[in-house]
């Protein structure tokens, strides 16, 4: 028996990677596939319930995924945007779980104001994986972009509070509105102080390690440490890894360059297999979801769902367009610093609102009692909302999102035309240093001139690619210019070399380890080569 149940958790992530692997390939988004396979797979007589561990989810699935996502975040463009952010990560949060808590409280008869709140607080933070690789796939403007990573980022922290909270609320273990501010602040301060305090000596111990392996070892161990330690303390586990994250993934320029080679690669493919099986195990939700439902007719329920999902996402429009519109209009500062946003960009936004993982999590960590011994009001109700709530979400508005964007026309071809622009104009800057510093030597020198000449059509080969791009790789008659030739010709050179290095492995010629070692060395070029 445990070594079938050991083979069902091994198909789990199997299958995920598989599933993904085929949306890929076909195009299509695989976290929104993954969640369908997972609802199809429930049907499917035999396989067993796998129900959501929300302490696995919590201390295993988020601290990764989070440092990942802030690692990757620009400190300045979430710094340039933080009202937006903060008015979406809290306000909108605290904003959601007030307008789905009094809807669902006056909907559901029975259901006590204070778990109503534990539902508004657990469907109140979007995740916004499957959103933000839409976007970037599609090209939406980086601005709308970043505010919806920086949501991403810090709304779990509001809603987990506001979740502990109404939970304390509901059980009637003591709880005044001023117990709930507290508990708030004291979070949020003690989670970025713990982030803060974490990140530095890190970084200090990263930058002297010289081992590129274990610098990215102490990486991975990073965000548990921060979850860890915060939450010991009372304090956000999330900002914690979030803080932490932002500093570390500041700072990583200091790291030597296979250290980031390796980190870059690894961090994908890790965030990748984590998203693959966490959005195939929303739709395995589905069993344990239903059998705790009894007493309630299939109509009265799904209308009931149907209205919840309808309150979440237009409190969203509800608190996007006024948060939007009203600071631009009333102070001119705000208007000169962050320009105008269109209401397609808005529209944007706030369609982009899909749940995941962590709203399932905090469902199902509710009490299964109160403080007084009853069960816990409407926990088998707030569970079916919230998969239903996540489920609408995730295939509702995810399926549409595309659609949406090409609908409205929201891209950013002028700012990739602007990034182009500007790094051909530092690539120009830091050809002229190299080359510069390149003289100086050859003055102190007296290098040979055949290294001086190569080395000096190596650095305008740099400059001139990114101006090259800016038309597509061809000049004005449709031509290959030169760095694409030199490209193409150099990606043939480098198969015929590895052909031959396979070949003399498999002639036993040479062992397994130099070949590793040389198809290593091409494969940096390779990649360089085809960063374009």
């Amino acid at each position: 028996m445990e070594t079938t149940h050991a083979l069902w958790l091994l198909a789990i992530p199997v299958s995920a990677l598989m599933v993904a692997a085929g949306a890929r390939r076909l195009g299509l988004s695989a976290p929104l596939v993954l969640v369908i396979a997972g609802l199809l797979v429930t049907f499917v007589p035999g396989v067993p319930e796998f129900e959501l561990d929300p302490e696995f989810v919590l201390y295993v699935f988020l601290p990764p995924l989070l440092f990942s996502a802030a690692w990757q975040s620009s400190f300045y463009n979430l710094r340039e945007n933080v009202r937006s952010i903060t008015l979406l990560s809290v306000g909108l949060v605290l904003f959601t779980t007030f307008a789905v808590g009094y809807a669902a409280h006056l909907l559901v008869p029975g259901l006590p104001l204070s778990a109503a709140f534990v539902l508004g607080a657990i469907v109140a933070p979007p995740d916004a994986v499957a959103a933000v690789s839409i976007a970037q796939r599609l090209g939406l403007p980086r601005r709308s972009v970043t505010v919806l990573v920086g949501e991403s980022l810090f709304n779990d922290a509001t809603a987990l509070t506001a979740f502990r909270v109404a939970v304390v609320a509901a059980t009637g273990a003591g709880f005044t509105l001023a117990d709930g501010v507290w508990r708030f602040l004291f979070a949020a301060a003690a989670g970025a102080a713990v982030g803060l305090l974490l990140g530095p000596p890190l970084h200090w111990l990263r930058t002297r390690l010289d081992d590129p392996l274990v610098e990215n070892g102490v990486a991975l161990v990073a965000p548990f440490a921060a979850y860890l330690l915060a939450e010991t303390v009372h304090a956000s586990g999330v900002i914690a890894v979030v803080v932490s994250g932002l500093y570390l993934g500041h700072r990583f320029t200091d790291s030597p360059a296979v250290t980031r080679l390796i980190g870059h690669s690894f961090w994908k493919v890790m965030v990748f297999v984590l998203e693959t099986v966490v959005f195939l195990l929303i739709g395995l939700q589905l069993p344990p979801v239903i059998d705790g439902l009894s007493g309630h007719g299939w109509p009265e329920l799904v209308g009931w769902a149907s209205a919840i999902f309808a309150v979440t996402v237009a409190a969203r429009f509800v608190w996007i367009f006024p948060a939007s519109a009203v600071p631009r209009l009333l102070s001119r500062r705000i208007r000169e610093r962050e320009g105008e946003v269109g209401w397609r960009d808005r529209v944007v936004v706030s369609w982009a609102g899909m749940r995941g993982v962590v709203s399932l999590a905090a469902a199902f960590a509710i009490p299964f009692a109160t403080s007084d011994g009853d069960p816990f009001p409407g926990r088998d109700l707030i569970l079916f909302f919230t998969f239903t709530t996540v489920l609408g979400t995730l295939l509702v508005q995810g399926l549409t999102f595309p659609a949406l964007i090409r609908a409205l026309r929201v891209g950013s071809a002028r700012e990739r035309y602007a990034d182009t622009v500007a790094e051909a104009g530092a690539q120009h800057a830091a050809a002229k240093a190299s080359l510069d510093r390149l003289e100086e030597l050859d003055a102190e020198e007296e290098l040979d001139a055949a290294v001086v000449e190569r080395l000096r059509e190596l650095a305008e080969h740099r400059q001139l690619r990114a101006w090259e791009r800016l038309g597509g790789g061809t000049g004005p008659a449709g031509e290959e210019v030169p760095t694409a030739t030199y490209r193409r010709l150099r990606r043939e050179m480098l198969a015929a070399e590895r052909q031959v290095f396979v070949r003399m492995r498999d002639e036993r010629r040479i062992d397994d380890e130099v070949l590793n070692r040389v198809l290593h060395e091409l494969d940096l070029e390779e990649v360089a080569l085809n960063r374009d």
